[in-house]
Parts: structure tokens; C-alpha cells; sequence
């Protein structure tokens, strides 16, 4: 078996076995809370596909997230960057930041619906304010860590400013910062959902919750079941995005350790 085949089956093998197994230790149940699979997956197709409920609550739920996600990488790098270059500007702000960072983002909810009211602006605050945290920390971590030979070959040939930033500090931090913006995907897809589930009309989030409280659990089932499915499919991506922003990183690593 070739190595890509072996991967895709150990990507694949664990999923389909755990699908399998809940297929038929479901089959038979009549509890009104834990209805078979099949049930749920015919619901599937009924809901989000026949219904149109993708365009209504899925579309919408993608555009909030791909936005507070952006919103927070984009930030995120900034300040890191900044702030891993600066070890006066640390010390001024590490305070600032390490409280900022113990408040679970949820908490915000309230405040940002007061501030940006119920629409989408705030949905995609709420996502941006905690998924910028692991984006910040780990790039200023990676600034710091620029090697410092290097630092001393950019002076000593006048490299500085933003030639600097472009070849020397950004490619150094890059393998931290994108360790950063893979845990943070996660989190935006978490706040997504709890962003929809306050004050909202459209979006996963909101489907789920507004199926519990009908008491439609089926539908509620497949909600749940296109969230797991959403974030495979995001991991899935980030990871092609990882080896083709990496691929000279891992390349190096492969050398060192081949050698």
C-alpha cells in the first residue's frame, strides 16, 4: 500500500468505523432523544438540502465565520509582530493582553449586542475576540525566536523595515503563527455557533437550537452532524493551506532529519 493510500485510511478508517458502529447500536432505539442514524441522516437531506435551509442558515454561518476568522488572523499577526519585536512595548501591554485573554470571549456577547447590536457585526466580533488570542501569542513567541545570526547578517547588510519584516522575521515567525491560526479555527467554529444562539434569526447556531426547543431532535441530530462535518471539511483545508505555506519548513525538517 502507498503512502497517500495508507494516510487517506487512517483519515478515513476511524470515522467510517465509528459511523458504522453508531448505524447499529442505534437501529433498534425508540428513545426520543437518541433517534437511529437513519433517521437522522433521511432528516439530512430533508433539512438542509430539500428545505433550503443551506442558503437560509449555512451560508450565512460560513460568512460570519471565514470573517471573524480573518478578522482575528489579521490582527492577531499585527500586534504580534509588533509586540514580539518590542520588548518595551511586552512589558507595557503583557498585562493588558493577559486580562483580556482570561475572559472567555462568550462573556462578551452581552456587551457587543449593546455596542454593535444583534446583526452579523457583532456575531463576527464575538468570533474574532477569541479566536485572535492563539494567533497573537504564538506570533509574537515566533518573532522572538528569530534566530539571531540571522538578525545579525539583516544589520550588517542594511536590511531593515519592511525588507526585514518580508524575508527575515514573517518566514521565522511563519511556522508558530500557523500553528496559531490552526487552533484558532477550532475556537471560531465554537463562538460561531454560541454567537447564533443569542439574539440571532439565521445561522447553525441558531437552527440547532431553535429544533431543541420545537422538539424536533432528529433535525436537531443532523444540525449536530453538519457541524462535525463542517469542521472536518475546514481541517481538511487548513491543512492543504499548511503544506503549501510550509512546504519549504517541512522540506527543511525532512533534510535535517533524513541527514
Amino acid at each position: 500500500m502507498s503512502s497517500a493510500l495508507r494516510r487517506t485510511a487512517l483519515v478515513v478508517g476511524l470515522p467510517a468505523l465509528l459511523l458504522t458502529a453508531w448505524w447499529f447500536l442505534s437501529a433498534a432505539s425508540t428513545n426520543l432523544y437518541a433517534p437511529p442514524l437513519s433517521e437522522i441522516l433521511s432528516e439530512f437531506g430533508e433539512v438542509w438540502i430539500v428545505n433550503d435551509r443551506f442558503s437560509s442558515d449555512v451560508v450565512p454561518s460560513l460568512v460570519r465565520l471565514a470573517l471573524g476568522y480573518g478578522l482575528a488572523v489579521l490582527l492577531g499577526i499585527s500586534i504580534g509582530v509588533a509586540l514580539g519585536s518590542s520588548r518595551v512595548a511586552r512589558q507595557v501591554f503583557e498585562p493588558l493582553l493577559e486580562f483580556f485573554r482570561a475572559v472567555p470571549a462568550p462573556v462578551f456577547i452581552p456587551v457587543l449586542i449593546l455596542l454593535a447590536g444583534v446583526g452579523t457585526t457583532q456575531k463576527v466580533l464575538v468570533i474574532a475576540s477569541g479566536c485572535i488570542w492563539p494567533v497573537l501569542l504564538n506570533a509574537v513567541e515566533g518573532v522572538r525566536a528569530t534566530d539571531e545570526t540571522l538578525s545579525d547578517t539583516c544589520r550588517s547588510y542594511g536590511i531593515s523595515g519592511v525588507a526585514r519584516l518580508r524575508h527575515l522575521v514573517l518566514p521565522a515567525a511563519s511556522p508558530q503563527i500557523v500553528t496559531g491560526m490552526r487552533q484558532s479555527l477550532s475556537i471560531a467554529v465554537i463562538l460561531m455557533v454560541i454567537s447564533e444562539m443569542f439574539a440571532s434569526d439565521n445561522g447553525i447556531g441558531y437552527a440547532v437550537l431553535d429544533f431543541q426547543r420545537s422538539f424536533a431532535i432528529p433535525e436537531m441530530w443532523s444540525g449536530i452532524l453538519l457541524l462535525g462535518l463542517l469542521g472536518v471539511a475546514l481541517s481538511l483545508l487548513f491543512r492543504v493551506f499548511e503544506n503549501r505555506t510550509l512546504a519549504w519548513y517541512h522540506g527543511l525538517r525532512r533534510a535535517q532529519r533524513d541527514g
